[in-house]
């Protein structure tokens, strides 16, 4: 497979938000084409999930300069965007983060951050957006175990690094790990209900049902929340999955990225669930045109409940330990 084009070059400064509109729309139009026309496999999905994160990385650090932002505040990737990696279509959730003596309510601030996430909207970018202070996102955090997750995967896109260091340091220090873990668990169980609580779905989401990526994330993060590593091999260094364990995990993590990117694609929106009306074209993307024993449909779904049905035991067992 070929690299990936190159979509951000050195760029002129203060480009006005017209040319970042026409730029970011070309670089992810350009992504998205090659993708199409790559093998499916998951390191051309995992490639281009990263590629994605890293075009909308260097859009948004454009804006925010040509916003004018305080040179105290921060902009972090919150959520699935804070991993680095985004989907297709996916929304892009980020933190404008504020040193606690500064006035958020003040007008002029206020229009500066509005002005900002409009730009952010008008050149395309789906953005699910907050404004916090450092003491807010403690307060939040304690409040709502959904924020508190979120922010547990931010990174910095642009602004002030001291902020963001210690936006990092009063997070870990107000996480509790067993109370984090019972809340996951908890939260976990009420969603797996709600996707008909089997991998073996006949539409099912491949993000939020029971063998989906969201219960690898769960793994990910209460590891994280418990300081017992960020990655697959972090936390095999530290006991809680074995060699074999680890191959599994991004074996099956591989195949239902690379199976939620194909769907995304296909319906040309944000689409988490492999609907009937998608399943056929979903397969003939990776290749698949069935014969006189098995539809293409089929062959997608056989797929996809095998990675299902590893997911849903590795994700047990590993929450046991």
């Amino acid at each position: 497979m070929s690299a990936l084009p190159s979509t951000i070059g050195t760029e002129a400064p203060r480009a006005s938000v017209a040319e970042l509109r026409e730029r970011f729309r070309a670089g992810k139009a350009a992504l998205l084409t090659h993708f199409a026309e790559s093998r499916a496999t998951a390191p051309a999905a995992t490639s281009l999930l990263r590629a994605l994160a890293r075009h909308v990385d260097q859009t948004l650090a454009d804006l925010w300069t040509h916003a004018g932002l305080p040179a105290g505040a921060a902009l972090l990737a919150v959520g699935g965007y804070g991993r680095g990696e985004l989907f297709p279509y996916s929304d892009v959730d980020v933190l404008v983060l504020l040193p606690n003596d500064h006035d958020g309510a003040s007008e002029a601030l206020r229009g500066t951050i509005e002005g900002f996430i409009t730009a952010c909207w008008d050149i395309g970018l789906e953005i699910g957006s907050s404004v916090r202070t450092l003491d807010e996102c403690v307060t939040e955090a304690r409040a709502d175990v959904t924020v508190q997750t979120a922010l547990l995967e931010s990174r910095l896109l642009t602004g002030s690094r001291r902020m963001f260091n210690a936006f990092r340091r009063i997070n870990t220090e107000a996480m509790d790990p067993r109370a984090f873990l019972r809340a996951k668990t908890f939260e976990m169980r009420q969603r797996q209900v709600k996707y008909e609580d089997t991998p073996y779905a006949l539409e099912p989401n491949c993000k939020e049902s029971p063998g989906g990526l969201r219960d690898l994330q769960v793994l990910g993060w209460i590891s994280r929340a418990a300081g017992l590593g960020r990655t697959w091999s972090e936390m095999a260094a530290n006991g809680l999955l074995t060699p074999f364990e680890v191959k599994q995990l991004l074996r099956q993590e591989g195949t239902l990225k690379l199976i939620r990117a194909r769907l995304h694609l296909v319906a040309g929106r944000r689409e988490d669930r492999l609907v009937f009306d998608l399943q056929t074209a979903v397969a003939e993307t990776f290749g698949y045109h069935g014969n006189t024993t098995m539809r293409a449909s089929e062959m997608l779904m056989q797929r996809y409940y095998w990675a299902a049905k590893a997911v849903t035991q590795l994700n047990q067992v590993l929450l046991q330990n």
